[in-house]
């Protein structure tokens, strides 16, 4: 059985400050997050923060203004394609997330799943083609550019401009090169499938890997 692995929560930045905590769990509840009968549910986005986000440049974690630097909070596969579902956050507030939020630090965590919130609805719901998987590693995209593009459904995704940095994250501690091969490796089957779907898809798919993996951890 796997064991859940503890991680101990840091203090929150300075911008996160005026942000609500969940009394039952004692966590502090980033903006996004939507509120239902006046509790936060940590897996549904606020649709209209995400509007908000986009238009006024607004860090998705702390709802405050952005500046000149985006970190965009994913995995690898969103690196590998460089394409991301949620706006971006102030460094410190990525960073702080990828430490702490039990889903994003913790490689065994799955997502709780119900009736109105599931693998299924979240796949439907999602723009692009959603990975539900817990990649096991976090990635912080850091990048001064980013643009929005229609995913032919109806919704948006985000191209993530040309990397200042990025940033791997694991168990609230810095990633290791073995843990983001890992990651790729369980995940990159998605994209494949995808990719089969286009001619030439799978050769573009092995460019990208290539250049991405410049990207990865030096050890």
């Amino acid at each position: 059985m796997a064991t859940e692995t503890v991680v101990k929560t840091q203090p929150v930045p300075r911008r996160m400050a005026h942000l609500p905590v969940d009394p039952d769990r004692s966590y502090v509840v980033p903006w996004f997050v939507d509120w239902i009968n006046g509790k936060p549910e940590f897996r549904a986005m606020d649709r209209r923060k995400y509007v908000q986000a986009i238009k006024q440049r607004l860090c998705w974690v702390c709802g405050q203004k952005l500046e000149t630097r985006f970190a965009f909070v994913a995995g690898p596969m969103c690196g590998i394609n460089r394409t991301a579902s949620e706006p971006p956050s102030h460094l410190e507030c990525a960073r702080w997330s990828a430490r702490n939020c039990p889903f994003l630090s913790n490689p065994n965590m799955v997502r709780r799943q119900d009736d109105r919130i599931n693998n299924a609805s979240i796949t439907e719901t999602s723009p692009g083609f959603a990975i539900t998987r817990n990649p096991g590693v976090t990635m912080l995209w850091i990048t001064r550019e980013y643009e929005l593009f229609p995913d032919g459904m109806g919704k948006y995704l985000i191209t993530m401009g040309r990397p200042h940095d990025v940033e791997w994250y694991c168990r609230g501690r810095a990633a290791t090169r073995i843990e983001v091969e890992q990651s790729i490796e369980n995940g990159i089957v998605a994209l494949e499938t995808l990719a089969r779907a286009e001619a030439g898809g799978l050769e573009d798919l092995v460019k990208k890997r290539r250049q991405f993996e410049k990207l990865l951890p030096k050890a």
